[in-house]
């Protein structure tokens, strides 16, 4: 599986800022993951900015999913 990052331009730079800014300087990379909600058929819209170096970016998308899979994991055993 080919894995990509997408970069999408958030049109609003004023929230970008607001982002930014309650983040702080110390933060060296960020990913923000949006959706919609789901429609009639079941579709969502989602995507995905992302501030920093793309390597890290991929690095926090990839271990935030290994986390969301071990507590999914953890409650299915229970």
């Amino acid at each position: 599986m080919d894995k990509k990052i997408i970069k999408i331009e958030i049109d609003n730079e004023a929230l970008m800022e607001k982002i930014k800014n309650t983040i702080g300087n110390q933060c060296a990379c960020f990913v923000l993951i949006t959706c919609s909600a789901p429609s009639a058929e079941g579709k969502m819209e989602v995507q995905m900015h992302f501030e920093g170096d793309e390597s890290l970016a991929s690095f926090l998308v990839e271990n935030a999913a290994q986390v969301f899979d071990d507590r999914i994991g953890q409650r299915e055993s229970q």
